[in-house]
Parts: structure tokens; sequence; C-alpha cells
């Protein structure tokens, strides 16, 4: 069955031109050019995936990005003009996936957009498998079935990507993770994602996981190298 891709996006012409190019590739396309428009259209049936315009004309992309996070894991990919750190930072932060900036290439949002449907098609089969044992790395507590966190027995809400990087590093305490390694393993088109955006997920989990999170214990840098875990 083909994926269903919800565009949200307010100019016709762009609109018009990804649902072209995505269906030319097989996908099933639903437009909505307003913020109301996407969240009743989601609400109704919910998407395989989620391009959403940060700059909408009736509220902003990252309100729809929150709204859609609060019961919902699709991947959801930000696009939008806006090239600052901190924009992209915010977006990541209020549950998107992935960031594009325009003018985009049609290749690159293609790749982008197969890489996130693979990722998400992994989640669900990794679901459906049988039961994995609990991983630990001192107080840190890792339920790969649940996809839950405790810290010292409490729980931690991490996002999908937080999660999934905690588990890489958590699988193998001790062992030294490369930046590209990392990179190919979480977002699988370690070309096509921003830079500094594996970065912003180790400050993320440190600030959750950390009872320091500025003098690290657990969440280690290796200059050079990449990152790994200790108990």
């Amino acid at each position: 069955m083909a994926s269903r891709i919800l565009i949200v996006e307010d100019e016709k012409g762009i609109a018009d031109g990804l649902a072209f190019n995505l269906g030319q590739e097989g996908y099933q396309t639903t437009i909505a050019r307003t913020g109301k428009e996407a969240l009743d259209s989601f609400a109704k049936r919910e998407p395989d995936l989620v391009l959403l315009d940060l700059m909408l004309p009736d509220t902003d992309g990252l309100v729809v990005c929150r709204t859609m996070r609060r019961t919902s894991t699709v991947p959801i990919l930000m696009l939008t003009a806006r090239d600052r750190e901190m924009d992209k930072v915010v977006g990541l932060e209020v549950g998107a996936d992935d960031y594009i900036t325009k003018p985009f290439g049609v290749q690159e949002l293609l790749a982008r957009v197969k890489a996130a449907l693979r990722r998400a098609r992994v989640r669900r089969q990794e679901g459906d498998e049988e039961p994995q044992a609990q991983l630990v790395a001192g107080e840190i507590l890792l339920d790969p079935v649940t996809r839950t966190v405790e810290v010292h027995g409490r729980p931690v809400e991490l996002r999908p990507k937080e999660f999934d990087l905690l588990r890489v590093l958590i699988t193998h305490p001790g062992r030294v993770h490369r930046r590209q390694d990392l990179y190919a393993e979480i977002w699988s088109e370690a070309d096509f994602v921003e830079r500094g955006t594996l970065d912003v997920h180790i400050r993320w989990l440190r600030e959750k996981i950390e009872e320091d999170p500025g003098h690290p214990r657990h969440i280690l840098t290796i200059r050079g190298v990449g990152y790994k875990i200790v108990p």
C-alpha cells in the first residue's frame, strides 16, 4: 500500500509541485493550506508522514507540529525559508524529525522522505518483535519494548530521536561510537542531516539524564571521534 503524505503548504505552486513529485514516486498525497486544515485532516486520517511549512497564514507551523506530536509519532519534516540555527533547534524541540530549508532540490526532499518513512517502518517492526531485555547503565534504565526510560527510578520523557540515540549508546556501554556511525544509525541519510544535529540531541539527552549536564558523568564526548556512555 502506498504511503500517505500530508503536505501542509499555503503556497499553491510549491504544494502542487510537491504533490506531483511525490505522486511520481508512488506516494498518495493530501494538501492542506492552513494549520486548521492540516489538523482537521490529521485527525480524520493519520498520514504516514507530514511535510509541514513553518509559516502558515493562520498559525505558526511549530504550533501545528506540537499539536500533532501530542498524539502521534509519525515523521514530521519541516519546510521553511528560515535558515537560522535557533529556528531549526526550536523545530526539533517541538517534535520535528527533520528540517529542510527552502529552496531545496527535489532529489534531496525525496531522499529525506524515503529515509524518514524507512526509520518509522523499522520502529514499527521492532515493536512487533519478541520482547527485548531492558538495558542498564548505572542508574539509567531503558526498555526497548515500551520505549521508556527511567533515571534513579523516575520516568524521563524522550523524543523519538533522543530515545534511539540513547538506545544505541546504552546497548554497548563503554564503546566509543563515531559521529558518522551515529548519524548513519539514527538518521540513516547522514549526508542530508543538518550539521550539528547530533550535538543538539546529545545536549538534550544530557539535560534529561545527567545530574550536572555541564559536567556529564555518563554520556561522554571523545574529542575528534564521537561519544560513549559509561555506567
